[in-house]
């Protein structure tokens, strides 16, 4: 009787054993999904396969689009770098969080994505280019960006390989966890990647929130390695009609590098793709893919950034999720702006939202658009800087962005009104037509409706470096002499 007790105690035991190692569907569901978050420097929306580019080859990205939400009016709240980034990590406008200039520190005080998912048990990780750690009045404008940044300014990521900034994409070098300095070996956005596969796979028994920002396609264009620039025939390829005449041979080949970069990118996505599948992680993960900005490319005449334009405001945005959404193409046309991507990710994540948050959550309008809670997305620069500057054009302004109008307004008045749903390329400007007045007017008040939520009270660049106590970069805060008389509204 003893030995059959003993024997059924037995079996017992290992049916319970047995059980235990081999329920992952329960598991899986019961457990807190991941959050892989990749983010490029300078991507603007028009670049990728998916969006009808017939030029750019981006074979991984357009496979994802097919399994992913799909924003197609993604905004960046204020297009350029080190502004972006500080949004993105606090859910706030940058006049909230100060960081309204590239190269300004974000305050140790600031809630941050990394501390609000460490705090909520996710092990955190930082890959690639931050740019938010800032120099401080008086030390050269760009003395931080080869200096490692100290634990206490991580905003919350444990695994650690990152540098301040770069634009040499070939043999860079990064700081670790220890402020050790080590090298990227190659074309850095490799390399970087397979760190991020590395952290992947040994971070997968526990939930976990990534980070991978990589540098290009950022200018330098022509920096892109061999294999892939020879993917481009510049004379092959197709320019927007917004590009004035005589730039067009010029465009071409500034086309052709930026691809270059793209497309290698996207390898780099598709190893990223491939290591969730292979470890299983794939369905309970969400996936970001990204851009903090775009690039003119010669639209309109001019490069780079800061600008209202669609060039430089727009990005591509999936998320994929499978364990929610499935793997199918959801597109949603209604704006997201830079503030609401992280309330977004810790409503999908069942995490609470804090109060020091701007943004807003649109996870649930995802599959019901009459919840859907943005009509239109705030743009703004505060301070025009660096390449943008009031020497070069640069200028005050607060925008909209909604599914169909770009309105934009300088302290002078109204500036921009484009129908892009007829005019995609913005080639004709309908600010102050009479036969506009009603929308103009419709989009002012929507502008000004943005300005109060966010108590922005549109003042000139001066007001806020004084407030913050910032001092201009260089010559950025010299003004053509035509500049108080245009500020003057009429």
């Amino acid at each position: 009787m003893k030995k059959a007790f003993q024997l059924l105690l037995f079996l017992t035991s290992a049916v319970v054993l047995l059980y235990c190692t081999t329920r992952p569907t329960t598991a899986t569901k019961s457990r807190k999904p991941n959050v892989i978050y990749i983010f490029s420097d300078q991507w603007r929306a028009d670049a990728v396969g998916y969006a009808g580019n017939p030029d750019v080859k981006t074979p991984f990205a357009d496979q994802l689009a097919k399994e992913s939400v799909n924003f197609k009016t993604a905004v960046a709240t204020m297009p350029v770098c080190t502004p972006y980034r500080a949004t993105l990590l606090t859910g706030q406008y940058p006049l909230k969080h100060g960081v309204f200039y590239n190269d300004k520190p974000l305050p140790n005080e600031a809630l941050t994505m990394g501390e609000i998912f460490r705090d909520n048990g996710y092990q955190t990780g930082y890959i690639g280019k931050w740019h938010i750690n800032g120099h401080r009045n008086g030390e050269h404008p760009f003395s931080a960006r080869d200096k490692p940044i100290t634990r206490d300014r991580r905003q919350g990521f444990d695994y650690w390989k990152v540098r301040e900034v770069s634009h040499d994409y070939n043999d860079s070098f990064y700081f670790d966890e220890n402020d050790q300095k080590h090298l990227w070996p190659g074309y850095d956005a490799f390399p970087q990647t397979d760190s991020a596969v590395g952290f992947i796979k040994k971070s997968k028994d526990n939930p976990f929130l990534l980070v991978l920002s990589w540098g290009p396609p950022h200018n330098p264009y022509h920096t892109a390695p061999e294999k892939y620039r020879k993917m481009y025939d510049p004379k092959t390829l197709k320019i927007r009609p917004n590009v004035p005449k005589e730039m067009v041979d010029s465009a071409r080949q500034i086309y052709a590098d930026y691809y270059a970069h793209c497309t290698a990118l996207d390898d780099a996505l598709g190893k990223i793709l491939k290591t969730l599948d292979e470890q299983g992680l794939a369905d309970n993960t969400i996936l970001v893919w990204t851009s903090d900005h775009g690039d003119m490319l010669l639209t309109q005449g001019m490069l780079r950034k800061q600008r209202p334009w669609d060039e430089s405001i727009r990005v591509p945005l999936l998320l994929r999720y499978p364990a929610k959404f499935g793997r199918k193409s959801i597109e949603v046309n209604k704006p997201i702006n830079t503030p609401d991507i992280l309330p977004t990710l810790l409503g999908l994540c069942g995490l609470k939202i804090p109060a020091t948050i701007d943004g807003k959550d649109v996870s649930n309008g995802i599959l019901k658009p009459a919840e859907y809670p943005i009509d239109a997305a705030l743009v703004m620069l505060p301070v025009p800087f660096h390449e943008y500057n009031f020497q070069n054009g640069g200028r005050e302004y607060r925008a909209v962005r909604t599914e169909r109008y770009t309105y934009a307004r300088r302290l002078s008045g109204p500036w921009l009104l484009y129908d892009n749903q007829t005019d995609p390329y913005q080639l004709n400007n309908l600010v102050n037509k009479p036969e506009h007045a009603a929308l103009q007017k419709q989009l002012n008040d929507v502008l000004n409706q943005k300005l109060k939520e966010t108590n922005d009270t549109f003042l000139p660049a001066d007001e806020y470096m004084k407030r913050y106590n910032y001092t201009y970069d260089n010559k950025d805060s010299l003004r053509p002499q035509s500049y108080y008389a245009e500020i003057r509204p009429k």
